[in-house]
Protein backbone atom coordinates (compact mmCIF):
# COMPACT_ATOMS: atom_id res chain seq x y z
CA UNK A 1 0.00 0.00 0.00
CA UNK A 2 1.82 3.45 -0.82
CA UNK A 3 2.13 5.44 1.60
CA UNK A 4 1.32 8.81 -0.31
CA UNK A 5 -2.15 10.42 0.78
CA UNK A 6 -4.81 9.78 -1.81
CA UNK A 7 -7.70 12.51 -1.93
CA UNK A 8 -10.98 10.99 -2.74
CA UNK A 9 -14.26 13.04 -3.05
CA UNK A 10 -17.85 11.46 -1.49
CA UNK A 11 -20.43 13.11 -3.26
CA UNK A 12 -23.42 13.39 -0.90
CA UNK A 13 -24.20 12.50 2.59
CA UNK A 14 -26.65 10.33 2.76
CA UNK A 15 -27.40 6.61 3.44
CA UNK A 16 -23.99 5.86 0.78
CA UNK A 17 -22.62 8.78 1.41
CA UNK A 18 -21.65 7.94 5.20
CA UNK A 19 -20.61 4.38 5.09
CA UNK A 20 -18.41 5.50 2.50
CA UNK A 21 -16.71 8.12 4.31
CA UNK A 22 -16.05 5.67 7.22
CA UNK A 23 -14.87 2.96 5.36
CA UNK A 24 -12.40 5.62 3.92
CA UNK A 25 -11.20 5.95 7.29
CA UNK A 26 -9.49 2.87 7.65
CA UNK A 27 -7.35 3.29 5.04
CA UNK A 28 -4.82 5.30 6.37
CA UNK A 29 -3.17 6.39 3.18
CA UNK A 30 -7.38 8.16 2.08
CA UNK A 31 -7.99 11.60 2.44
CA UNK A 32 -11.64 12.20 2.41
CA UNK A 33 -14.10 15.09 1.97
CA UNK A 34 -17.44 15.12 1.49
CA UNK A 35 -19.82 17.07 -0.33
CA UNK A 36 -23.36 17.73 0.64
CA UNK A 37 -25.42 19.83 -1.35
CA UNK A 38 -28.06 20.54 1.44
CA UNK A 39 -27.60 22.28 4.89
CA UNK A 40 -28.07 18.61 7.23
CA UNK A 41 -26.91 15.03 6.32
CA UNK A 42 -29.53 12.11 6.05
CA UNK A 43 -29.98 12.49 2.17
CA UNK A 44 -33.34 10.76 1.45
CA UNK A 45 -34.47 10.21 4.99
CA UNK A 46 -33.85 13.65 5.92
CA UNK A 47 -37.70 15.00 5.81
CA UNK A 48 -38.19 17.71 3.70
CA UNK A 49 -41.27 19.59 4.58
CA UNK A 50 -40.93 21.90 1.48
CA UNK A 51 -40.84 21.27 -2.54
CA UNK A 52 -37.26 20.71 -3.35
CA UNK A 53 -34.94 19.24 -6.20
CA UNK A 54 -33.41 16.83 -3.51
CA UNK A 55 -34.63 13.32 -2.55
CA UNK A 56 -36.74 13.06 0.47
CA UNK A 57 -39.75 11.31 1.57
CA UNK A 58 -43.47 11.45 2.63
CA UNK A 59 -44.07 12.85 5.70
CA UNK A 60 -45.54 8.66 7.34
CA UNK A 61 -42.87 6.47 5.46
CA UNK A 62 -41.35 3.78 7.40
CA UNK A 63 -38.64 1.81 5.91
CA UNK A 64 -39.50 -1.75 4.18
CA UNK A 65 -37.18 -3.71 5.22
CA UNK A 66 -36.32 -4.71 8.47
CA UNK A 67 -33.74 -2.80 10.72
CA UNK A 68 -31.53 -5.42 11.55
CA UNK A 69 -31.40 -6.24 7.70
CA UNK A 70 -30.59 -2.31 6.94
CA UNK A 71 -28.16 -2.01 9.52
CA UNK A 72 -24.29 -0.69 8.74
CA UNK A 73 -22.25 -3.57 9.18
CA UNK A 74 -20.45 -2.58 12.26
CA UNK A 75 -23.30 -0.60 13.66
CA UNK A 76 -26.28 -2.87 15.01
CA UNK A 77 -29.27 -0.57 15.57
CA UNK A 78 -30.56 0.35 19.05
CA UNK A 79 -32.73 -2.57 20.99
CA UNK A 80 -35.61 -0.52 20.81
CA UNK A 81 -35.61 1.11 17.69
CA UNK A 82 -39.21 -0.45 15.70
CA UNK A 83 -38.20 -2.85 13.68
CA UNK A 84 -39.36 -0.54 10.44
CA UNK A 85 -38.46 3.02 11.52
CA UNK A 86 -40.19 5.77 10.81
CA UNK A 87 -38.09 7.68 8.57
CA UNK A 88 -37.64 10.43 11.57
CA UNK A 89 -35.92 6.87 13.56
CA UNK A 90 -34.22 6.11 10.15
CA UNK A 91 -32.49 9.71 9.91
CA UNK A 92 -31.34 9.35 13.63
CA UNK A 93 -29.75 6.56 12.77
CA UNK A 94 -27.98 7.79 10.14
CA UNK A 95 -26.95 10.72 12.52
CA UNK A 96 -25.75 8.56 15.45
CA UNK A 97 -23.99 6.46 12.95
CA UNK A 98 -22.13 9.58 11.68
CA UNK A 99 -21.61 10.79 15.38
CA UNK A 100 -20.09 7.85 16.71
CA UNK A 101 -17.43 7.59 13.31
CA UNK A 102 -16.50 11.42 13.92
CA UNK A 103 -17.67 11.20 10.02
CA UNK A 104 -19.04 15.15 10.26
CA UNK A 105 -15.69 17.16 10.30
CA UNK A 106 -14.90 15.30 7.24
CA UNK A 107 -18.69 16.54 5.58
CA UNK A 108 -18.77 19.99 4.21
CA UNK A 109 -22.45 20.89 3.59
CA UNK A 110 -24.05 23.74 1.37
CA UNK A 111 -21.24 22.37 -0.82
CA UNK A 112 -22.64 21.52 -4.63
CA UNK A 113 -21.22 19.43 -7.27
CA UNK A 114 -21.37 22.19 -10.56
CA UNK A 115 -19.36 19.61 -12.72
CA UNK A 116 -16.67 16.34 -12.91
CA UNK A 117 -14.08 16.08 -15.47
CA UNK A 118 -10.85 14.24 -15.83
CA UNK A 119 -7.63 16.30 -15.25
CA UNK A 120 -5.46 17.04 -17.30
CA UNK A 121 -3.10 14.32 -16.52
CA UNK A 122 -5.55 11.92 -16.26
CA UNK A 123 -4.81 9.10 -18.77
CA UNK A 124 -1.57 8.26 -16.21
CA UNK A 125 -2.85 9.22 -12.50
CA UNK A 126 -6.96 8.54 -13.14
CA UNK A 127 -7.51 12.20 -11.59
CA UNK A 128 -10.40 14.32 -11.70
CA UNK A 129 -11.25 18.22 -11.66
CA UNK A 130 -14.38 18.82 -9.42
CA UNK A 131 -15.98 22.57 -9.49
CA UNK A 132 -18.03 23.09 -6.76
CA UNK A 133 -19.73 25.79 -4.77
CA UNK A 134 -19.66 26.93 -1.08
CA UNK A 135 -22.24 28.17 0.79
CA UNK A 136 -21.44 31.40 0.32
CA UNK A 137 -22.35 30.56 -3.56
CA UNK A 138 -18.56 31.36 -4.20
CA UNK A 139 -17.38 28.75 -6.98
CA UNK A 140 -14.06 26.66 -6.67
CA UNK A 141 -11.88 23.47 -7.80
CA UNK A 142 -10.10 21.22 -6.41
CA UNK A 143 -8.33 17.97 -7.83
CA UNK A 144 -9.08 14.88 -6.61
CA UNK A 145 -7.32 10.89 -7.02
CA UNK A 146 -11.17 9.58 -6.39
CA UNK A 147 -13.97 10.26 -6.88
CA UNK A 148 -17.38 8.62 -5.38
CA UNK A 149 -20.80 9.61 -6.54
CA UNK A 150 -23.34 8.73 -3.37
CA UNK A 151 -26.28 11.12 -4.44
CA UNK A 152 -29.49 8.43 -5.15
CA UNK A 153 -31.74 7.99 -8.06
CA UNK A 154 -35.00 9.47 -5.87
CA UNK A 155 -34.41 12.93 -6.76
CA UNK A 156 -35.60 13.16 -10.84
CA UNK A 157 -39.35 12.36 -11.23
CA UNK A 158 -40.22 10.30 -14.13
CA UNK A 159 -42.87 12.20 -15.91
CA UNK A 160 -44.75 9.66 -18.63
CA UNK A 161 -45.86 11.34 -22.15
CA UNK A 162 -48.58 12.85 -21.94
CA UNK A 163 -52.56 11.00 -22.25
CA UNK A 164 -54.44 12.38 -25.19
CA UNK A 165 -56.68 15.12 -23.59
CA UNK A 166 -54.23 15.70 -20.75
CA UNK A 167 -53.72 19.27 -21.86
CA UNK A 168 -57.73 19.81 -21.19
CA UNK A 169 -57.57 18.79 -17.70
CA UNK A 170 -58.79 21.30 -14.98
CA UNK A 171 -57.49 19.24 -11.97
CA UNK A 172 -54.10 19.01 -10.92
CA UNK A 173 -51.36 16.82 -11.87
CA UNK A 174 -48.25 16.00 -9.38
CA UNK A 175 -45.54 13.78 -9.11
CA UNK A 176 -45.04 11.73 -5.80
CA UNK A 177 -41.80 12.91 -5.07
CA UNK A 178 -43.58 16.23 -4.32
CA UNK A 179 -46.23 15.10 -2.02
CA UNK A 180 -45.41 15.34 1.41
CA UNK A 181 -48.79 14.14 3.39
CA UNK A 182 -52.84 14.21 3.22
CA UNK A 183 -53.38 18.20 3.62
CA UNK A 184 -54.85 19.39 0.63
CA UNK A 185 -56.47 16.24 -0.29
CA UNK A 186 -59.25 16.00 1.82
CA UNK A 187 -62.55 15.47 0.13
CA UNK A 188 -61.24 14.87 -3.46
CA UNK A 189 -61.52 12.51 -5.70
CA UNK A 190 -57.72 11.29 -6.55
CA UNK A 191 -56.25 9.14 -8.62
CA UNK A 192 -52.81 7.21 -7.78
CA UNK A 193 -50.70 6.38 -10.87
CA UNK A 194 -49.00 3.68 -10.75
CA UNK A 195 -48.36 0.58 -8.07
CA UNK A 196 -44.90 0.58 -6.68
CA UNK A 197 -43.88 1.36 -3.11
CA UNK A 198 -44.93 4.94 -3.23
CA UNK A 199 -48.23 4.36 -5.14
CA UNK A 200 -49.24 2.23 -2.69
CA UNK A 201 -48.43 3.89 0.28
CA UNK A 202 -49.83 7.31 -1.66
CA UNK A 203 -53.26 5.64 -2.21
CA UNK A 204 -53.58 4.35 1.26
CA UNK A 205 -52.71 7.25 3.36
CA UNK A 206 -54.86 9.41 1.12
CA UNK A 207 -57.74 6.71 1.15
CA UNK A 208 -58.56 7.88 4.67
CA UNK A 209 -59.79 11.23 4.35
CA UNK A 210 -60.15 11.58 -0.16
CA UNK A 211 -63.69 11.52 -1.35
CA UNK A 212 -62.39 7.90 -3.04
CA UNK A 213 -58.95 7.14 -4.71
CA UNK A 214 -58.86 5.64 -7.58
CA UNK A 215 -55.27 3.12 -7.94
CA UNK A 216 -54.18 2.77 -11.58
CA UNK A 217 -52.12 -0.14 -12.65
CA UNK A 218 -50.78 -1.16 -15.87
CA UNK A 219 -50.19 -4.97 -14.89
CA UNK A 220 -50.95 -4.97 -11.32
CA UNK A 221 -48.41 -6.09 -8.35
CA UNK A 222 -47.54 -9.02 -6.32
CA UNK A 223 -47.81 -7.24 -2.88
CA UNK A 224 -45.64 -8.35 0.25
CA UNK A 225 -46.35 -7.63 3.65
CA UNK A 226 -43.55 -6.55 6.04
CA UNK A 227 -44.50 -9.27 8.48
CA UNK A 228 -44.82 -13.26 7.58
CA UNK A 229 -45.82 -15.98 9.99
CA UNK A 230 -45.53 -15.19 13.36
CA UNK A 231 -45.31 -11.68 12.71
CA UNK A 232 -41.25 -12.20 12.17
CA UNK A 233 -39.95 -9.77 9.40
CA UNK A 234 -40.29 -11.17 6.09
CA UNK A 235 -37.04 -10.19 4.79
CA UNK A 236 -35.16 -12.06 7.78
CA UNK A 237 -37.43 -15.03 6.76
CA UNK A 238 -36.27 -15.20 3.34
CA UNK A 239 -33.00 -13.68 3.23
CA UNK A 240 -30.53 -16.31 4.53
CA UNK A 241 -27.32 -18.29 3.09
CA UNK A 242 -29.59 -21.53 3.58
CA UNK A 243 -32.93 -19.58 1.10
CA UNK A 244 -30.06 -18.26 -1.23
CA UNK A 245 -28.82 -21.78 -2.14
CA UNK A 246 -32.83 -23.14 -2.20
CA UNK A 247 -33.61 -20.18 -4.87
CA UNK A 248 -30.59 -21.33 -6.88
CA UNK A 249 -31.10 -24.96 -6.74
CA UNK A 250 -34.93 -25.07 -6.89
CA UNK A 251 -36.32 -24.14 -10.63
CA UNK A 252 -37.55 -20.53 -10.47
CA UNK A 253 -41.28 -21.59 -11.71
CA UNK A 254 -41.43 -24.02 -8.41
CA UNK A 255 -39.78 -20.80 -6.36
CA UNK A 256 -41.97 -18.27 -8.02
CA UNK A 257 -45.11 -20.85 -7.40
CA UNK A 258 -44.77 -20.88 -3.66
CA UNK A 259 -44.10 -17.41 -3.40
CA UNK A 260 -47.38 -16.92 -4.84
CA UNK A 261 -49.39 -19.93 -3.19
CA UNK A 262 -47.79 -17.63 0.00
CA UNK A 263 -48.99 -14.30 -0.87
CA UNK A 264 -52.63 -15.40 -1.98
CA UNK A 265 -53.38 -16.66 1.21
CA UNK A 266 -52.96 -13.78 2.77
CA UNK A 267 -55.55 -12.14 0.26
CA UNK A 268 -56.41 -13.64 -3.45
CA UNK A 269 -54.66 -11.07 -6.07
CA UNK A 270 -57.09 -11.75 -8.52
CA UNK A 271 -60.16 -11.32 -6.60
CA UNK A 272 -58.30 -7.79 -5.23
CA UNK A 273 -58.02 -7.34 -8.81
CA UNK A 274 -54.35 -6.59 -8.24
CA UNK A 275 -52.57 -10.19 -10.26
CA UNK A 276 -50.22 -9.39 -12.76
CA UNK A 277 -49.27 -11.72 -15.81
CA UNK A 278 -45.79 -11.84 -14.44
CA UNK A 279 -44.52 -14.52 -11.89
CA UNK A 280 -43.81 -13.27 -7.96
CA UNK A 281 -40.92 -12.73 -8.83
CA UNK A 282 -40.37 -11.08 -12.20
CA UNK A 283 -40.95 -7.60 -10.77
CA UNK A 284 -39.68 -5.45 -8.17
CA UNK A 285 -41.89 -6.52 -5.35
CA UNK A 286 -44.52 -3.66 -3.38
CA UNK A 287 -44.81 -3.57 -0.31
CA UNK A 288 -47.72 -2.79 1.69
CA UNK A 289 -49.48 -3.90 4.55
CA UNK A 290 -52.60 -1.90 4.70
CA UNK A 291 -53.45 -1.88 0.82
CA UNK A 292 -55.98 -5.05 0.61
CA UNK A 293 -58.18 -3.71 3.68
CA UNK A 294 -58.37 -0.07 1.76
CA UNK A 295 -59.53 -2.08 -1.15
CA UNK A 296 -61.91 -4.44 0.62
CA UNK A 297 -63.29 -1.26 2.41
CA UNK A 298 -63.49 0.24 -0.88
CA UNK A 299 -61.99 4.05 -0.39
CA UNK A 300 -59.51 2.44 -2.84
CA UNK A 301 -60.45 1.30 -6.10
CA UNK A 302 -57.95 -0.32 -8.78
CA UNK A 303 -58.21 0.40 -12.12
CA UNK A 304 -56.70 -0.02 -15.59
CA UNK A 305 -54.50 1.82 -17.40
CA UNK A 306 -55.07 5.68 -18.44
CA UNK A 307 -56.85 5.61 -21.73
CA UNK A 308 -57.44 9.83 -21.67
CA UNK A 309 -58.45 12.92 -20.13
CA UNK A 310 -61.18 15.15 -20.46
CA UNK A 311 -61.82 18.33 -18.58
CA UNK A 312 -63.00 16.83 -15.11
CA UNK A 313 -62.96 12.92 -15.65
CA UNK A 314 -60.12 10.40 -17.00
CA UNK A 315 -61.34 7.23 -18.92
CA UNK A 316 -59.52 4.03 -18.45
CA UNK A 317 -58.48 1.31 -20.85
CA UNK A 318 -61.71 -0.69 -19.56
CA UNK A 319 -63.94 1.89 -20.68
CA UNK A 320 -64.97 2.88 -17.45
CA UNK A 321 -64.93 6.87 -16.84
CA UNK A 322 -64.35 8.41 -13.39
CA UNK A 323 -65.45 11.78 -13.44
CA UNK A 324 -64.59 14.86 -11.29
CA UNK A 325 -61.55 14.11 -10.82
CA UNK A 326 -60.20 16.89 -8.69
CA UNK A 327 -56.19 15.48 -8.00
CA UNK A 328 -53.78 12.96 -10.30
CA UNK A 329 -50.75 11.92 -8.59
CA UNK A 330 -47.98 10.64 -10.53
CA UNK A 331 -45.90 7.56 -8.85
CA UNK A 332 -44.36 6.83 -12.01
CA UNK A 333 -41.11 6.36 -10.40
CA UNK A 334 -37.39 8.02 -11.46
CA UNK A 335 -34.75 8.82 -14.28
CA UNK A 336 -31.03 9.45 -13.39
CA UNK A 337 -28.52 10.40 -15.42
CA UNK A 338 -24.83 11.95 -14.40
CA UNK A 339 -24.87 15.19 -16.10
CA UNK A 340 -22.28 15.67 -13.61
CA UNK A 341 -19.77 14.10 -15.00
CA UNK A 342 -18.37 15.91 -18.13
CA UNK A 343 -22.21 16.64 -18.88
CA UNK A 344 -22.99 13.35 -19.33
CA UNK A 345 -21.43 12.84 -22.28
CA UNK A 346 -18.82 10.72 -20.53
CA UNK A 347 -21.32 8.19 -18.43
CA UNK A 348 -24.43 8.02 -20.65
CA UNK A 349 -27.77 6.56 -20.07
CA UNK A 350 -30.85 5.75 -21.56
CA UNK A 351 -33.88 4.62 -20.12
CA UNK A 352 -32.21 4.08 -17.31
CA UNK A 353 -29.59 1.78 -18.47
CA UNK A 354 -26.37 2.38 -18.30
CA UNK A 355 -22.90 0.24 -18.47
CA UNK A 356 -21.40 -0.32 -14.65
CA UNK A 357 -19.57 -3.41 -13.56
CA UNK A 358 -21.59 -4.27 -10.46
CA UNK A 359 -23.58 -1.66 -11.02
CA UNK A 360 -20.65 0.86 -9.73
CA UNK A 361 -18.05 1.56 -11.96
CA UNK A 362 -18.94 2.87 -15.42
CA UNK A 363 -16.87 1.25 -18.38
CA UNK A 364 -16.31 4.68 -19.40
CA UNK A 365 -14.03 5.03 -16.57
CA UNK A 366 -12.65 1.15 -16.48
CA UNK A 367 -9.47 2.53 -17.63
CA UNK A 368 -8.50 3.55 -14.28
CA UNK A 369 -11.63 2.87 -12.18
CA UNK A 370 -11.00 5.98 -9.77
CA UNK A 371 -14.60 7.36 -10.43
CA UNK A 372 -17.58 4.78 -8.74
CA UNK A 373 -21.18 5.08 -8.24
CA UNK A 374 -22.44 4.34 -4.92
CA UNK A 375 -25.88 2.86 -4.56
CA UNK A 376 -27.32 2.76 -8.04
CA UNK A 377 -29.25 -0.41 -7.24
CA UNK A 378 -33.30 -1.33 -6.96
CA UNK A 379 -32.64 -4.17 -4.72
CA UNK A 380 -35.00 -6.47 -3.26
CA UNK A 381 -34.15 -5.77 0.51
CA UNK A 382 -32.23 -3.05 2.06
CA UNK A 383 -29.82 -1.10 0.17
CA UNK A 384 -28.04 0.47 2.77
CA UNK A 385 -25.31 -2.51 3.19
CA UNK A 386 -25.24 -3.09 -0.26
CA UNK A 387 -24.20 0.49 -0.62
CA UNK A 388 -21.72 0.09 2.27
CA UNK A 389 -20.50 -2.88 0.64
CA UNK A 390 -20.02 -1.43 -2.80
CA UNK A 391 -17.88 1.53 -1.08
CA UNK A 392 -15.68 -1.30 0.46
CA UNK A 393 -15.12 -2.28 -2.74
CA UNK A 394 -14.02 0.54 -3.97
CA UNK A 395 -11.78 1.81 -1.48
CA UNK A 396 -9.88 -2.07 -1.53
CA UNK A 397 -9.47 -1.47 -5.51
CA UNK A 398 -8.65 2.53 -5.01
CA UNK A 399 -6.62 2.59 -1.24
CA UNK A 400 -5.54 -0.98 -1.26
CA UNK A 401 -4.84 -2.07 -4.64
CA UNK A 402 -6.79 -4.76 -5.42
CA UNK A 403 -6.85 -5.54 -8.83
CA UNK A 404 -10.44 -5.71 -10.66
CA UNK A 405 -11.47 -7.53 -14.33
CA UNK A 406 -10.18 -6.00 -17.35
CA UNK A 407 -12.82 -3.86 -19.38
CA UNK A 408 -13.12 -6.90 -21.65
CA UNK A 409 -14.47 -8.98 -18.75
CA UNK A 410 -16.32 -6.08 -16.97
CA UNK A 411 -18.35 -5.53 -20.42
CA UNK A 412 -19.22 -9.44 -19.91
CA UNK A 413 -20.58 -9.19 -17.01
CA UNK A 414 -22.79 -6.31 -17.65
CA UNK A 415 -24.25 -8.22 -20.64
CA UNK A 416 -24.60 -11.72 -18.56
CA UNK A 417 -26.89 -9.27 -16.00
CA UNK A 418 -28.10 -7.93 -18.68
CA UNK A 419 -29.72 -10.71 -20.12
CA UNK A 420 -30.48 -12.27 -17.02
CA UNK A 421 -32.37 -9.51 -15.90
CA UNK A 422 -34.50 -9.46 -19.19
CA UNK A 423 -35.45 -13.10 -18.85
CA UNK A 424 -36.55 -12.74 -15.41
CA UNK A 425 -38.78 -9.36 -14.95
CA UNK A 426 -40.74 -7.63 -17.33
CA UNK A 427 -39.58 -5.23 -19.50
CA UNK A 428 -39.64 -2.02 -17.70
CA UNK A 429 -37.21 1.55 -17.53
CA UNK A 430 -37.47 0.01 -13.35
CA UNK A 431 -35.73 -2.85 -14.09
CA UNK A 432 -32.51 -1.60 -15.44
CA UNK A 433 -30.77 -1.62 -11.35
CA UNK A 434 -32.60 -4.46 -10.01
CA UNK A 435 -30.89 -7.04 -7.64
CA UNK A 436 -31.55 -9.51 -4.74
CA UNK A 437 -30.23 -8.31 -1.50
CA UNK A 438 -28.55 -11.76 -0.42
CA UNK A 439 -27.19 -12.53 -3.96
CA UNK A 440 -25.33 -9.34 -4.84
CA UNK A 441 -24.13 -9.04 -1.08
CA UNK A 442 -22.46 -12.56 -1.79
CA UNK A 443 -21.03 -11.14 -5.23
CA UNK A 444 -19.38 -8.29 -4.14
CA UNK A 445 -18.02 -10.16 -1.16
CA UNK A 446 -15.93 -12.04 -3.55
CA UNK A 447 -14.52 -9.26 -4.99
CA UNK A 448 -12.58 -8.61 -1.52
CA UNK A 449 -12.44 -11.68 0.46
CA UNK A 450 -15.33 -11.03 2.84
CA UNK A 451 -18.30 -13.37 2.86
CA UNK A 452 -17.83 -15.53 5.88
CA UNK A 453 -15.52 -18.65 5.75
CA UNK A 454 -18.33 -21.18 6.10
CA UNK A 455 -15.94 -24.09 6.34
CA UNK A 456 -13.44 -22.61 8.96
CA UNK A 457 -16.94 -21.94 10.75
CA UNK A 458 -18.69 -25.17 11.03
CA UNK A 459 -15.39 -26.56 12.08
CA UNK A 460 -13.90 -23.92 14.92
CA UNK A 461 -17.85 -22.06 15.88
CA UNK A 462 -20.08 -24.41 14.69
CA UNK A 463 -23.19 -22.64 16.97
CA UNK A 464 -22.31 -19.65 15.12
CA UNK A 465 -22.14 -20.80 11.69
CA UNK A 466 -25.45 -22.28 12.28
CA UNK A 467 -26.88 -18.80 12.83
CA UNK A 468 -24.39 -17.50 9.59
CA UNK A 469 -26.46 -19.88 7.37
CA UNK A 470 -29.72 -20.47 8.26
CA UNK A 471 -30.90 -17.14 10.10
CA UNK A 472 -31.06 -13.90 8.46
CA UNK A 473 -28.24 -13.00 5.94
CA UNK A 474 -27.55 -9.65 8.26
CA UNK A 475 -24.72 -7.15 7.07
CA UNK A 476 -22.60 -8.17 10.32
CA UNK A 477 -21.32 -11.57 8.85
CA UNK A 478 -19.57 -9.49 6.08
CA UNK A 479 -17.63 -8.41 8.58
CA UNK A 480 -16.55 -11.57 10.44
CA UNK A 481 -13.53 -12.02 7.70
CA UNK A 482 -11.59 -10.19 5.23
CA UNK A 483 -10.24 -6.64 4.59
CA UNK A 484 -11.65 -4.21 7.82
CA UNK A 485 -13.24 -7.42 9.98
CA UNK A 486 -14.80 -6.10 13.13
CA UNK A 487 -14.28 -7.86 16.66
CA UNK A 488 -17.98 -6.99 17.28
CA UNK A 489 -19.49 -8.79 14.64
CA UNK A 490 -19.99 -11.88 16.39
CA UNK A 491 -21.60 -10.65 19.35
CA UNK A 492 -23.93 -8.38 16.72
CA UNK A 493 -25.02 -11.72 15.14
CA UNK A 494 -25.64 -13.57 18.36
CA UNK A 495 -27.95 -10.70 19.69
CA UNK A 496 -29.48 -10.40 16.51
CA UNK A 497 -32.99 -12.02 17.41
CA UNK A 498 -33.01 -10.10 21.12
CA UNK A 499 -32.71 -6.54 19.18
CA UNK A 500 -35.51 -7.70 16.73
CA UNK A 501 -38.00 -8.87 19.30
CA UNK A 502 -37.03 -6.35 22.10
CA UNK A 503 -39.19 -3.27 20.03
CA UNK A 504 -42.32 -5.31 20.59
CA UNK A 505 -42.13 -7.05 24.00
CA UNK A 506 -40.60 -4.99 27.01
CA UNK A 507 -40.19 -8.10 29.05
CA UNK A 508 -37.60 -9.18 27.28
CA UNK A 509 -33.92 -9.46 28.66
CA UNK A 510 -30.75 -10.55 27.17
CA UNK A 511 -27.94 -12.69 28.48
CA UNK A 512 -25.32 -14.08 26.98
CA UNK A 513 -26.77 -13.91 23.10
CA UNK A 514 -29.84 -15.48 24.67
CA UNK A 515 -33.50 -14.37 24.66
CA UNK A 516 -34.85 -14.49 28.36
CA UNK A 517 -38.61 -13.82 28.51
CA UNK A 518 -39.76 -12.60 31.84
CA UNK A 519 -43.09 -14.06 33.79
Amino acid sequence: MSSEKKHLLVIGAGASGLPSIRHALLYPNVEVTCFEKSNDIGGLWNYKPHKTDLSTVMKSTVINSSKEMTAFSDFPPEDTMANFMHNREMCRYLKNYAKNFGLLKYIKLNHSVVSIVRNDDYETSGKWKVRYTDGDGKESEKVFDGVMLCSGHHAIPYIPSPWPGQEKFKGKITHSHDYKDQRGYEDKVVVVVGLGNSGGDCAVELSRVSKQVYLVTRRGSWVFNRLFDRGEPVDMVFNSKFQMFLSQTIPAPLVNWNFERLLNLRFDHEKYGLKPKHPALGAHITINDELPNRIACGTVRVKPAIKSFTENSIEFEDGSVVENVDEVLLATGFSFHFNLVEGGNLIKVNENKTDAYKYMFPLATSDHNTLAVIGLIQPIGSIMPISEMQARVYLETFAAGRKLPDRDQMKADVNVKREEMSRRYVESRRHTIQVDYANYMHELGDLIGCNPDMRTLWRQKPFLAWKVYFGPCVPYIFRLNGPNSWEGAENAIWDVSYRAERPTNNKLERRNGELKKQN
